[in-house]
């Protein structure tokens, strides 16, 4: 616990509506400061870190969520725009995705049901609850769907988003070291490996590497999406 004087101040700077906002902020350029200063190593991704800082912030000053949210909210609003930006990047790869598309396409569907099947059946294999085995299975599709589709299936959307931060979080630190280990070099296959696993998240991380690899993964973030709500419906059926 913080000391009382501090608890005092942080009591009345609560009641700030920018609080949330410049604290989500400050601890994303803490943590940008921090992965650059380690040279990039995946695991102090600036998503990490700054989620880590952020919790533990609220835990000291007896913070719930939604009293923090009432600030930060824009940085969510934000997310929309953000992903929608991401056309930018994949218009500027239009030339190298015709070239691709049949091999995207395959790779996407097969990634799709890979992640959703891997999902489930390692939660059941653990005794999860059939509610909680189906709320793992969108796990790698942008929140926004894979709340909706979790609640379609009669999952829990709350565990979902849960799981979507933690695949994210997870892809981007070992995703490039995987793929690296792996000697899968290619821009393009990185893309698609990372938006089709951990969505927008992996996506910054694959922009970080190139620009041709941003794109690629954008577009498997957007259409995993489209698959995932389809194909998971489809598969629910089997564990419940």
């Amino acid at each position: 616990m913080i000391p009382a004087d501090l608890q005092t101040i942080w009591v009345y700077l609560a009641a700030q509506p920018l609080l949330g906002l410049s604290l989500t902020l400050l601890a994303y350029l803490a943590g940008r400061w921090a992965y650059l200063k380690a040279k990039g190593t995946p695991f102090l991704n600036p998503v990490l870190v700054s989620v880590v800082l952020l919790i533990v912030l609220l835990k000291l000053t007896g913070t719930d969520y939604q009293t923090y949210f009432q600030g930060a909210q824009f940085v969510h609003f934000l997310l929309g725009p953000a992903t929608v930006a991401l056309a930018l990047p994949l218009y500027r790869q239009l030339h190298t995705l015709r070239r691709s598309m049949h091999a995207v396409a395959t790779a996407l569907i097969v990634g799709s049901i890979v992640a959703s099947l891997s999902a489930m059946w390692i939660a059941q294999a653990l005794g999860a609850a059939p509610q909680t085995v189906l709320s793992a299975a969108p796990k790698s599709v942008t929140t926004p769907i894979a709340m909706g589709v979790a609640e379609q299936v009669g999952g829990l959307p709350s565990l979902t988003a849960a799981l979507v931060l933690l695949t994210g979080i997870i892809g981007a630190v070992v995703g490039p070291w995987v793929l690296d280990r792996l000697k899968i070099r290619d821009a393009r296959a990185r893309g698609l490996a990372m938006g089709t696993a951990s969505h927008g998240i992996g996506t910054a991380r694959a922009l970080a590497e190139s620009q041709t690899a941003g794109a690629f993964s954008g577009l498997a973030m957007g259409l995993n999406g489209v698959v995932t709500a389809i194909v998971v419906p489809l598969l629910a059926g089997w564990f419940k």
